[in-house]
């Protein structure tokens, strides 16, 4: 029928078989598909008529010219019936199933497009290949129902393109190119992704290094940077934010009198510290005031480098200072006493009572050691009655000095000697005056022994007697028996020597001993019923009484226990 459209031969299409009809037996190639020829094609008036060749590609022929439409008898319809109902003119029609796993080949006649360079993963162009020519089917029988006008360009197409004489082929494989192809798809275009690093000479990626390194210093130095600044100022300014502690407001209220806090409070005023230069020595010592007319009880070693030229200064707990002179001294007690002048308020230290002290009381040592001054430490009465010998340095027993004294586990050093041992009265008990030094503290080689917890000190019943002499004499008085004594000696006892110093008895005519009945040779065992195990240890119970006192001696003579009472007379001491 010409109804004015154009005559060429129309493009398959795939449909869906209709139920109860014949459908055709696919060959063992995909069928060729003819596709809608483009517009532009239609306006040319070409037609486009596909022939099997065993290679090459499809020929194509222009139509003829001349070739005019039939008429159209009137009322007739403008198609044939299509008993297939092929569409767009009827309903679906018989169809050929397509290969299983392989997109729709293109159609004979249709243009393909260029193939487009694929991508890799990476976004990067891959160079295209061309593939084999594609090997057409050969066309399939027409059905005997076939549209009368398709079989009418059949005589036509044959005629126009005789067919050689087919060569036996062996079956080409699909193109890649064809497999690649979506015909219903726009023209393939790279991927629109983020290309990934560019492709090294064998294949592998390159690690893009360099940018990520770069990347991580300068994000360590801008942090390292931050950091630091934040460091250095919570360092100048104790934090991001000002911090404040909390902390007891209370006053801490006073202090009971017996403790040692209490203590220290008020014996400090009345204790001093000495500085003593002469010509060829000096030391510093401590002492403290015994009345508001200026006089300071201290020991005799304190002032000895004083000599009777030097000079004596005085620095008071609240720091004045003033100039002193000694007004008696005594090397057999270690006792001395200083004077200031011109200085008023000063607060005397209370005198206790040492025969009242037990082993254990509570004790507080005060003094200046190693000059440091005003210095406070605490400790108990270890033992009492500790007879102890100082001094000795002159080599002639001058400067000895025997003390009964007592023993103090308080720290005593260089420096505290003189200074005063209170009771939890604040009362003196003592006048601190030597330490029991470790074998390895030796003075021997000009060094100073520090404190091991030994400490001793003149009871205060004893000082007291001793200062009130030299207050009011100058010289102090020493208790004596009239005796002479072996100190080379050395059993059980104090042995009264064979002869004098002299040459004479060593019982002094018409002494206390004599008149008492001691004899040479007599080993004195107890005094007042204690024991005595040396000569020294007599000669320190003996001073630790008054002259006129009366002893009872316990002595051996010959292998036999004797027993007498001795008063003791008196001695100046030096």
């Amino acid at each position: 029928m010409d109804d004015g459209k154009t005559t060429e031969p129309k493009a398959k299409w795939w449909s869906r078989p209709a139920p109860g009809r014949a459908t055709r037996t696919a060959p063992e190639e995909p069928l060729p598909v003819e596709d809608a020829m483009p517009p532009a094609a239609e306006a040319e008036h070409t037609a486009v008529t596909v022939t099997p060749e065993t290679s090459g590609p499809a020929d194509v022929t222009p139509a003829p010219e001349d070739a005019a439409p039939a008429p159209r008898t009137p009322g007739q319809p403008l198609h044939e019936p299509d008993p297939y109902g092929t569409p767009p003119y009827g309903g679906p029609g018989p169809w050929a199933p397509a290969p299983p796993v392989q997109r729709p080949t293109p159609a004979h006649g249709t243009p393909v497009p260029p193939p487009h360079a694929g991508t890799n993963g990476a976004g990067l162009t891959v160079p295209h290949t061309p593939a084999p020519a594609f090997q057409a089917a050969p066309p399939m029988p027409p059905h005997p129902q076939a549209h009368p006008q398709a079989q009418a360009h059949a005589p036509h197409a044959q005629a126009a393109h005789p067919q050689p004489h087919p060569q036996p082929h062996s079956p080409q494989p699909p193109s890649p190119q064809w497999l690649q192809y979506d015909p219903w798809s726009a023209p393939r275009q790279p991927l629109i992704t983020q290309p990934g690093p560019p492709l090294g000479p064998d294949g592998r990626r390159k690690k893009r290094r360099g940018p990520v390194l770069v990347g991580a210093l300068l994000l360590a130095l801008v942090a390292g940077g931050i950091g630091g600044g934040i460091g250095a100022y919570v360092e100048r300014n104790g934090g991001l934010t000002a911090i404040e502690l909390p902390q007891d407001e209370r006053n801490g209220g006073g202090r009971a009198p017996d403790s040692v806090a209490g203590i220290a409070a008020s014996a400090l005023p009345s204790v001093v510290t000495l500085h003593v230069s002469g010509t060829a020595e000096s030391g510093t010592g401590t002492g403290f005031v015994l009345d508001d007319r200026g006089h300071i009880l201290t020991n005799n070693h304190v002032v000895a480098p004083a000599g009777s030229s030097g000079e004596i200064t005085v620095t008071f707990s609240g720091g004045e200072t003033a100039s002193a002179e000694v007004v008696g001294k005594d090397s057999g007690y270690d006792l001395a006493v200083v004077k200031v002048s011109g200085v008023s308020g000063l607060k005397p230290l209370p005198l206790g009572n040492s025969d009242n002290v037990r082993v254990g009381d509570p004790v507080v040592a005060i003094g200046a050691p190693f000059d440091l001054s005003n210095t406070v430490t605490s400790g108990i009465i270890s033992a009492k009655d500790r007879p102890i010998t100082a001094g000795g340095e002159k080599g002639d027993g001058s400067d000895i000095s025997y003390v009964d004294a007592l023993q103090t586990d308080a720290p005593i050093n260089p420096g505290n000697s003189g200074g005063p041992l209170v009771d939890t009265d604040a009362h003196v008990i003592g006048i601190n005056s030597a330490i029991r030094a470790a074998d390895t503290g030796s003075t021997t080689e000009g060094g100073q022994a520090g404190s091991i917890g030994l400490g001793f000190a003149i009871p205060i019943n004893q000082g007291k007697r001793v200062a009130e002499e030299l207050i009011n004499t100058g010289k102090a008085t020493h208790p004596v028996i009239g005796v002479s004594l072996d100190m080379k000696y050395t059993g059980d006892g104090a042995k009264v020597g064979p002869k004098g110093a002299d040459g004479k008895s060593s019982v002094t005519e018409g002494g206390p001993g004599a008149r008492a009945g001691i004899r040479p040779g007599d080993i004195i065992t107890e005094v007042d019923g204690r024991r005595v195990h040396s000569g020294e240890e007599l000669i320190v119970k003996i001073r630790s009484h008054r002259p006129g006192d009366q002893l009872e001696l316990t002595l051996t003579r010959g292998g036999k226990d004797l027993s007498m009472t001795l008063t003791l007379g008196s001695a100046t001491g030096t």
